[in-house]
Order: structure tokens, then C-alpha cells, then sequence
């Protein structure tokens, strides 16, 4: 094994345009990570030393991201101690985490330090979602598309793919129908090893190219979207639901906003028999299930699947859940207490008036009688 730079260095008789460039930080480091953009926090203070589990908050993992080229942080783990207790005091604007206040702290083990992951500085533009379009990335703080050196294979779409957390590869491959601009340069070779992140691959060339890398991943598809309408009868609207009163009429309507061409809607439906042969195909990017005679059995979760077959892949987006109530509401349940309650307080009003009145008749006849005996009385 080589012991230094120098003793990897040969001589070539070749003229080339190559050159290697390399951005270093003299300061700070993340270590036993998959990659530049993660691992533990070190910086530099005579010798390389831990940053403490609560040094860190997000503001200065973000500043810490960006010195480091990466993208913004996409996981801190052993940060932000419940007592605040910080090393670094950043607002997030700093270009170096050097230049953000900071305490005295101690050293700490391994076992107590930072660990970091920033997301890559790369995106996919002009496709007909985050994970599919045209490659860009960006290096030495600036965004340009991407040009292929070497032959770019499935493979080196997949980790472009991993690093976007879009899922597995679907298709990648040249273009050469851009303006002429400054690219950054990639090797799909270099791409494809498990050791080095995908922004570790890029460097810079000063030849202007109308070339990039278009890439398709399979968390392509939008999330379609489920409603209930009644056709006939009474309904309303509860919290992500609908209530529906027997023997109405419904349908749920399927669709998704428009993506690609085709596809159909799958309805999933509360029981077995209901989900049986409810696959529609997609008609202006949408779909309509009709239900009638509503009963018990279509009391419910309801839940649409968008189905699309492309480059030979087939691939399904699920809506949210729409619940679906049958019968009277708690509003129309609440109502009817109250006038039962209503009606019985009046008739227990009336029955004591009544009652009040017979009262009062039997206390003032028995009077009235020795008033009209008292004449024979005296004579």
C-alpha cells in the first residue's frame, strides 16, 4: 500500500485537457460515514477531536452541510440536547461553522459525538415529477446539468435514484438537444461504487456541450385523488369522510392530475365482494365507481390505486382514505333526543297542571257545600 500522494504519481507522454479538482475543509470533517456527506462531526483544535452529542442544532447542521458542498441535512442524530446545552450557536446564514458563536466545551468519545447525514446536491428538472428529468448538480456552489463521460448504464441510474430517494432506476440515457453551456462532467463508473456519493463523481470541464443525462425513477407517479358524490338522497360531509343514509345512490370518483397517458384506477372497497372487477381504465385521467341500494356492507374505507405500465414496468400510486358512514348522523341522533326530551318535559308540564287544577277544584268544593248548608244551619 502507497504511503502518500506522491508515490501514486506517473508520468505520460500524452498531452490532456484533464485535471483533477479537489475541495477540501480544513476545519472540520465527517467520519465513518457512507460517503463525504455523512458521518460523524470532527473539527480540527490542535488534533481532530468529536463534536459532543448537544454541540449541534439544525441551524448549524445546515451550515455545516453547506462547507462541506453538500445538501441540506437530511438526518442529525445525538443533537439538540434537551437542555440546550450548545457548542455551536449558528442562525444558519454562515458560509462556515467556524464563523458561528461558540462555547467552551469538552472533548468527547466516539461513542458521544454528532452524526450527520447532508442530502446530495443534485435534482431532477423538467420532468413530470421531482424523480424524473434532466440530471443537474451542484459543485462548487453552482447549479449546471450534467454530461455523461463514458458509456451511462441502469446502474448508474439507480444510485442517482437512491441519492434522490426516488425509489429503483426506470430508464437513463443521453441528450444532445440543449443549448451550448457550461456542464459539469460525470463517470458512471464512478457512480456506481457503494464507497463514494454521486456528487463525489462530478468534476468541471471548460468545454461549453448541448449534452445531459435524462433519468426516470420509479416513484414517479402523482398521488391520485379519491371523492364521494350522492346521487340521490342525503348526505354529509364528516372529518376525511362522507355520510350517506340507506338506500341512496353513490360514486367515488377516482383521477390524478395529468402525468402520463393511460393507466387505470383500481377501488379498493370495505369488503371482498365489493372489490371484485372494480378496475376501470383511466379516461381523461380519472375514473367513476357507482354504488347503489347503500347498505351496512358498504360502511367503510375507501381507497383508490392508479396503475400505469411504463418502459415495461409496472407501477401503482395510492390515494389517502376516504371513510364513508351509513345512516343518520350524531347531529340527526342529538336532534331527535331533544324533542323526545322536548315532548316529554310538555307532557309532564300538562299532566302537572292538570293534576294542580283537580287539586285546587277538590280543596274548594268541600267549602263552597258548607256555604250553601250554612243558611239551614242557623234557621
Amino acid at each position: 500500500m502507497k504511503s502518500t500522494v506522491t508515490e501514486c504519481v506517473r508520468s505520460t507522454d500524452s498531452s490532456s485537457s484533464w485535471a483533477l479538482d479537489v475541495v477540501c475543509s480544513d476545519w472540520v470533517r465527517l467520519v465513518s460515514g457512507s460517503g463525504l456527506c455523512s458521518g460523524s462531526v470532527q473539527i480540527w483544535d490542535q488534533s481532530w477531536t468529536w463534536l459532543c452529542e448537544e454541540a449541534l442544532d439544525l441551524q448549524g447542521a445546515e451550515v455545516l452541510c453547506r462547507e462541506l458542498g453538500c445538501g441540506a441535512p437530511s438526518l442529525l442524530q445525538g443533537a439538540v440536547s434537551p437542555l440546550g446545552l450548545q457548542t455551536f450557536y449558528c442562525e444558519g446564514h454562515e458560509s462556515a461553522l467556524r464563523d458561528c458563536p461558540r462555547s467552551s466545551s469538552e472533548n468527547c468519545s466516539s461513542g458521544a459525538a454528532v452524526n450527520l447525514t447532508c442530502s446530495e446536491p443534485l435534482r431532477l428538472v423538467g420532468g413530470a415529477s421531482r424523480c424524473a428529468g434532466t440530471l443537474e448538480v451542484k459543485h462548487r456552489g453552482e447549479w449546471r446539468r450534467v454530461e455523461n463521460y463514458g458509456p451511462w448504464n441502469l446502474g448508474a441510474t439507480a444510485a442517482v435514484c437512491r441519492a434522490l430517494d426516488c425509489g429503483s432506476a426506470v430508464s437513463g440515457g443521453d441528450r444532445d438537444d440543449f443549448p451550448q453551456s457550461r456542464v459539469w462532467e460525470i463517470s458512471s463508473d464512478c457512480v456506481m461504487k457503494s464507497t463514494v456519493t454521486v456528487t463525489e463523481c462530478v468534476w468541471s470541464t471548460d468545454s461549453p456541450s448541448s449534452q445531459a443525462l435524462d433519468v426516470v425513477c420509479s416513484d414517479l407517479l402523482n398521488r391520485p385523488i379519491i371523492s364521494l358524490s350522492v346521487l340521490d338522497g342525503a348526505s354529509e360531509s364528516q372529518l376525511q369522510g362522507v355520510r350517506v343514509m340507506p338506500g341512496s345512490k353513490f360514486r367515488v370518483k377516482c383521477s390524478v392530475e395529468p402525468q402520463f397517458p393511460g393507466g387505470s384506477f383500481q377501488l379498493l372497497s370495505p369488503t371482498v365482494n365489493l372489490t371484485q372487477n372494480h378496475t376501470l381504465p383511466a379516461v381523461n385521467h380519472s375514473a367513476h365507481f357507482l354504488f347503489s341500494d347503500t347498505g351496512p356492507a358498504h360502511k367503510g374505507n375507501y381507497t383508490c390505486v392508479y396503475l400505469l405500465q411504463v418502459f415495461d414496468h409496472a407501477f401503482s400510486s395510492q390515494s389517502h382514505a376516504l371513510q364513508l358512514y351509513v345512516g343518520g348522523s350524531d347531529s340527526d341522533l342529538i336532534f331527535r333526543v331533544l324533542v323526545v326530551l322536548l315532548l316529554t318535559l310538555i307532557i309532564i308540564l300538562l299532566l302537572f297542571i292538570f293534576w294542580k287544577v283537580k287539586a285546587r277544584r277538590g280543596a274548594i268544593e268541600p267549602a263552597e257545600v258548607e256555604l250553601e248548608l250554612e243558611p239551614f244551619r242557623s234557621s
